[in-house]
Formats: C-alpha cells, structure tokens, sequence
C-alpha cells in the first residue's frame, strides 16, 4: 500500500527541517491533536497512540543529509514505512513530501487507509511548526 501527501512547502531551510525531523522528539509538534500518548524511548525511538487506535512504535531508519528522513514501524507485524522527502526550493523555503510504504492484506488496507491518510494530512499541515 502506497500514500503520499501533497507537496508541503515549509519556510525553512532543507537542513533545518531535515535536522528538525532527525530529532524523533519533535514529531510530538507535529502530531494531530487527538493524541492520546507519545513517548521518546531512546534517541531513534518513540511511541504514540492516537485515540482508539493501538500504539505504534516508529524507529528512525535512514537519513541522507538534507533530502530524506525515512521513520520504519519497531514491529514486524505491521511492516511499514514513513518516508519524509525534502527538496529546497529557495535558501530558507523548502519542499516536502510525505510517503507511507506499507505490506498489508486486503482488509487491513481497507480497514486502515484512511486513518493513515489523515494522519500524514496532520503531519503535513503542521509542518508550518517547524523552527517556532
């Protein structure tokens, strides 16, 4: 399964959002207000669960400098990816881009692509937090 966000464009440099997406702790800033719980458990670790939906547990995965930050679920259940694409547009302006990588059954696609969908929508809006 496949979801990716419109492009986002964010008044800040692609290092300064790429340092800002590094750093799991500030994904608290960019989660949707209905958040039930988040908690950092080591540097490359956090948890969160959004109201009546179950905990995820997202590990940072990969980084290239500037350009990419790809977040990967901690379970093997549930194998998925969410991949930040960043492109600067302008010395302080850039681009991003949001892009979920999931393997699931029919049904669980079914089941879940919409609450996925409006969760990287959250994410997205709120990117206008970055470097406030």
């Amino acid at each position: 399964m496949h979801i990716e966000t419109p492009k986002k464009t964010v008044n800040q440099s692609a290092e300064q959002v790429f340092i800002f997406l590094s750093d799991i702790k500030n994904f608290k800033v960019l989660m949707p207000d209905n958040i039930d719980k988040f908690e950092v458990l080591d540097e490359n670790t956090f948890k969160f669960a959004l109201k009546g939906m179950p905990e995820i547990i997202l590990r940072l995965k990969e980084q290239i400098p500037n350009s990419k930050v790809i977040l990967g679920a901690a379970s093997d259940k549930l194998p998925f990816t969410l991949t930040a694409d960043i492109e600067e547009i302008a010395t302080s302006k850039s681009e991003v881009t949001l892009s979920f990588e999931g393997e699931f059954n029919a049904m669980m696609a079914m089941m879940i692509k919409k609450p996925i969908t409006n969760f990287m929508d959250t994410l997205t809006t709120n990117m206008d937090k970055i470097g406030q």
